[in-house]
């Protein structure tokens, strides 16, 4: 009795794997501009707005699509402070995860509890939304730093009310508040890290909630998708590489064993950028003010010689994860808490997009081609008893 089974005749379909360069919908808050090469914030570069704005200042922009002004940002800065301290069950849960649970485990889990304990989880409008942004926006500095604490065995530290919103990040993590160079090389990173068009972790809010699911469940399926390390995961990968090659007269030689055994080499090259990351240069900039405080030269060597190895070998740019990582490492940052970091921030960009999803909404269903084995039916079934 032969039990082969013929694969179906595949459709002459082009496939777009990954939807490389397939476009599924307009958006109006992010783009980057090709004729500059800048990534623009509801139209703003965003070197522009790290220069002069604060991060707040940004996350009200993402959500209404202008900067404030003195009233708007009074408002608003008062509405997020008021929002810092963590529920006892948030708490709770936290303390009820094993420590060997990756952050971003506990990043999602905190997400969740916070969406179930909302009584006005299953309200959708943009009113309500934006108060959820706010609320996830106020309180994820305090899961982050909790998590971060609770994992080194120190006590939690309450937030402060007389704080921006990164000094307050920074004081609740290490329980003071640290250098206005670290402060603003801080500060830098969140609106850099804050929106990014449709990248996987956004798309995946999108989808979410174009089946008409609540906020609080977008943001959870977005931080899923983050944690992979092709997407958020790659500033933690930076510092892994770093530890692995030590120092940076090693570097050109871990270079060719890594591309010898086909390594991706983590915080090189980007899908959007055909010229190099745009944010890069911020960054390196306020990773620098940050090498000149903790006099770490040994780890810009590093960073030089690893980045000129790559330009040598491949000719491919750095994203904005390599000297994120460097900078969160020398804040003070555990590795594993990097790309929750990046939650924090995106979380902007990601209501943002949940609420224009919702604006004009259409359920997010694309089509495959089926390639597995032909029609076959159970009564065949019986030749086998």
């Amino acid at each position: 009795m032969s039990t082969e089974t013929t694969a179906a005749p595949v459709e002459e379909v082009k496939i777009y794997k990954g939807l490389a360069g397939v476009v599924v919908d307009y958006t109006a808050v992010s783009k980057v501009n090709p004729e500059t090469n800048s990534l623009l914030y509801r139209g703003y570069p965003v070197q522009e707005l790290a220069a002069t704005c604060s991060f707040e200042e940004v996350a009200y922009l993402l959500w209404h699509s202008e900067l404030p002004d003195a009233a708007q940002l009074a408002e608003f800065t008062a509405a997020e402070r008021s929002q810092r301290t963590l529920d006892a069950p948030v708490k709770r849960v936290i303390d009820d995860l094993p420590l060997t649970a990756h952050p971003m485990d506990v990043v999602r889990t905190a997400v969740s509890v916070i969406g179930a304990l909302d009584p006005t989880t299953a309200d959708s409008s943009t009113s309500s939304n934006l108060a959820k942004s706010i609320t996830l926006l106020a309180k994820l500095p305090a899961i982050v730093s909790y998590d971060q604490r609770r994992r080194r065995g120190q006590d939690v530290v309450e937030p402060r009310e007389d704080l921006g919103y990164s000094a307050n990040f920074l004081y609740m993590t290490f329980g003071e508040v640290p250098s206005d160079v670290v402060v603003d090389a801080f500060d830098v990173s969140m609106i850099l890290y804050a929106e990014h068009s449709f990248n996987a972790s956004t798309f995946t809010t999108r989808v979410v909630t174009s089946t008409l699911s609540d906020l609080y469940s977008a943001v959870v399926a977005g931080i899923g998708a983050l944690k992979g390390p092709l997407h958020g995961g790659a500033n933690e990968a930076v510092m892994h590489i770093f530890d692995e090659i030590g120092t940076a007269d090693k570097a050109e030689a871990w270079l060719e064993q890594a591309l010898a055994e086909k390594r991706k080499i983590m915080g090189f090259g980007h899908r959007v950028y055909k010229n190099g990351d745009s944010r890069v240069p911020t960054m390196k900039k306020a990773l620098d003010t940050l090498i000149e405080e903790y006099d770490a030269q040994e780890l810009l060597d590093l960073y030089v010689a690893l980045d000129d190895a790559m330009q040598s070998r491949k000719a491919i740019q750095p994203n904005l994860d390599y000297p994120s990582g460097p900078a969160y490492h020398l804040i003070g940052y555990d590795t594993e808490l990097f790309t929750p970091l990046f939650v924090a921030s995106r979380i902007t960009g990601w209501t943002a997009h949940i609420m224009e999803q919702l604006a004009s909404n259409a359920l997010i269903r694309p089509l495959s081609v089926y390639n597995g084995v032909d029609e076959r039916h159970p009564a065949a079934l019986a030749e086998r008893a």
